[in-house]
């Protein structure tokens, strides 16, 4: 995951109260501009940056995703008829390309090292969800089973499923991401616009809520149950959207 935000000391303090995360010092190379976030048991959750280039821009919250080779994956994303912005560039100490799907939603291919407890993706704080919201999620599962060649994982390894109203996508026997309808590129409300959505696990999804409140956040979404876990939906000061979602095994 990584935040794109303008300033970065108070939106580090927003997540720290709200999620529990504690920070170390930026990527080498990478500048006093970026920061990487670790939760309250030490695992590396998500990178935060600021640029110059997003004055007048709401904050905004991007998935990454690993690959053996980020070229090999771009090109199968220009093969599929959607767009890489950015790269493949050298980026820290790694290889990182900027893309969107055929829908318009933005996700990051990284190749590169990778914090093992990451993998987990378990604990107060970390990523343990994440949500496609798109207008086909049949057609958008095809896009990026293709991309990042699914079926050579093995069904063992890796499962895709039709489940509560979702495409769910399993690996190593555990529900990490749903792809689900109802996105509208030209939608005002920038909710509806397809967006790969963002979960954060905590302990206490209403207490969370009250958290972000306090921080100055807006909770846009109420603490609500649904087949994942209870979540509720939040904006950060700057507007960036994410999710809590409760403690799942």
């Amino acid at each position: 995951m990584s935040l794109t935000a303008h300033d970065l000391k108070d939106i580090q303090g927003f997540y720290a109260n709200v999620l529990g995360w504690e920070y170390e010092p930026a990527l080498d190379g990478l500048g006093g501009g970026y920061a990487v976030a670790r939760s309250v048991d030490g695992a590396q959750v998500a990178g935060l940056g600021t640029t110059g280039e997003t004055k007048g821009l709401p904050a905004a919250w991007t998935a990454h995703f690993v690959a053996d080779s980020v070229d090999v994956v771009a090109s199968r994303i220009r093969e599929r008829g959607a767009t890489v912005a950015v790269g493949p560039i050298d980026f820290g100490d790694g290889r990182a390309a900027w893309a969107a799907d055929p829908g318009g939603a933005s996700f990051v291919v990284w190749e590169g090292p990778v914090d093992p407890a990451w993998y987990e993706r378990r604990g107060q704080g970390t990523c343990t969800w994440l949500e496609l919201r798109t207008r086909d999620p049949f057609d958008s599962a095809l896009f990026y089973g293709g991309v990042f060649d699914w079926e050579a994982q093995g069904p063992e390894n890796l499962d895709v499923r039709y489940q509560h109203d979702r495409v769910v996508l399993w690996i190593a026997g555990r529900a990490v991401a749903g792809l689900y309808g109802g996105g509208v590129q030209a939608a005002p409300d920038p909710h509806l616009r397809p967006q790969w959505h963002v979960y954060f696990s905590v302990g206490d999804v209403d207490e969370a809520a009250l958290r972000a409140e306090k921080a100055h956040g807006t909770v846009v979404t109420a603490p609500h149950d649904t087949p994942f876990g209870r979540a509720a939906g939040i904006r950060d000061p700057e507007g960036g959207l994410f999710h809590v979602i409760a403690d799942h095994p």
